[in-house]
């Protein structure tokens, strides 16, 4: 008698098998859903992405490998399912305590860089609304004699950046500490910096978002009142006095959003230099 194919946890396929067929299902989840099946696979395996593409696509695909695609058909995003996001290079822990870092951002790193050039290297550097301290170690990693201070309203976000500073080799180069801009006296002791980088919340709240985005990711990370901007409104007053004689500040901001920021610095005094993403949309202002 003819046994019937192994289905579910007994299937035995191979990894790349796999990772076909769960791109098929992933297709109206994710983008792009092969990535992200490669990805879930990778850890399955426990290994990278690269060496499984060479070595690993013939191995036995792992039983666990379902729960994660599981996971990812109920749109939690896969940086949250893997524990890890690659942002300037370095392998970052994320949790949902923090936003996801993207390479959008790393147009702020690559604006800081080109500002500065070779002429000096910035001594310290302040990251606002730090999170995985993305931005601060990115920097950090960059100008190898800088010093850096993070600053997050999320002690739970904190945790995250000191623990990426740590394992990354910057602890002792790099501070963090919890502080929120909307109460009074948050700068107090900060001091100036050659730096300041920050990606603050941005989005309007009555946006609608994607769902690995709307129910993963902090809200208070995301949303920054009717038209997005109030934060922009709450922290402009303030750069000035945290920027040393030639310093500048990077700030990123919404696509759409590029004159009313800029009007929102320029009525603090600042010059202001537009920077666009890889894709060419407005993406960071350099405040000098």
């Amino acid at each position: 008698m003819k046994s019937s194919p192994p289905t579910g946890s007994e299937r035995t396929d191979e990894a790349g098998v796999a990772v076909r067929e769960a791109a098929v299902r992933l297709s109206k989840t994710s983008d792009p859903p092969r990535l992200d099946a490669e990805l879930l696979m990778a850890h399955a395996l426990g290994t990278t992405r690269s060496h499984m593409l060479i070595h690993a696509m013939r191995d036995e695909a792992p039983s666990a490998f379902e729960a994660l695609i599981q996971r990812r058909l109920a749109y939690e995003p896969v940086a949250h399912i893997v524990g890890r996001q690659e942002f300037y290079g370095l392998d970052l822990e994320v949790s949902p305590n923090t936003l996801i870092p993207r390479s959008d951002s790393e147009t702020l790193i690559e604006a800081a860089r080109e500002a500065f050039g070779s002429r000096r290297a910035p001594r310290r550097i302040l990251d606002l609304g730090t999170g995985t301290g993305a931005l601060l170690l990115a920097a950090l990693d960059l100008w190898k004699t800088a010093r850096g201070f993070g600053l997050d309203a999320s002690e739970g976000a904190v945790n995250v950046t000191r623990r990426n500073a740590a394992r990354l080799g910057f602890g002792d180069r790099a501070t963090m500490d919890v502080g929120d801009w909307t109460q009074t006296g948050w700068r107090d002791g900060l001091g100036g910096f050659d730096l300041v980088l920050c990606n603050p919340p941005y989005i309007e709240a009555a946006a609608s978002l994607d769902p690995d985005v709307a129910d993963y990711e902090p809200h208070s990370a995301l949303f920054a009142g009717p038209d997005g901007l109030d934060d922009y409104r709450l922290l402009a007053p303030h750069i000035r006095a945290l920027i040393e004689p030639g310093g500048i500040a990077v700030f990123e901001i919404g696509h759409t959003q590029a004159d009313a920021v800029t009007e929102i610095f320029a009525a603090e005094g600042f010059a202001i230099t537009l920077r666009q993403d890889l894709a060419g949309r407005a993406r960071a202002l350099v405040l000098s």
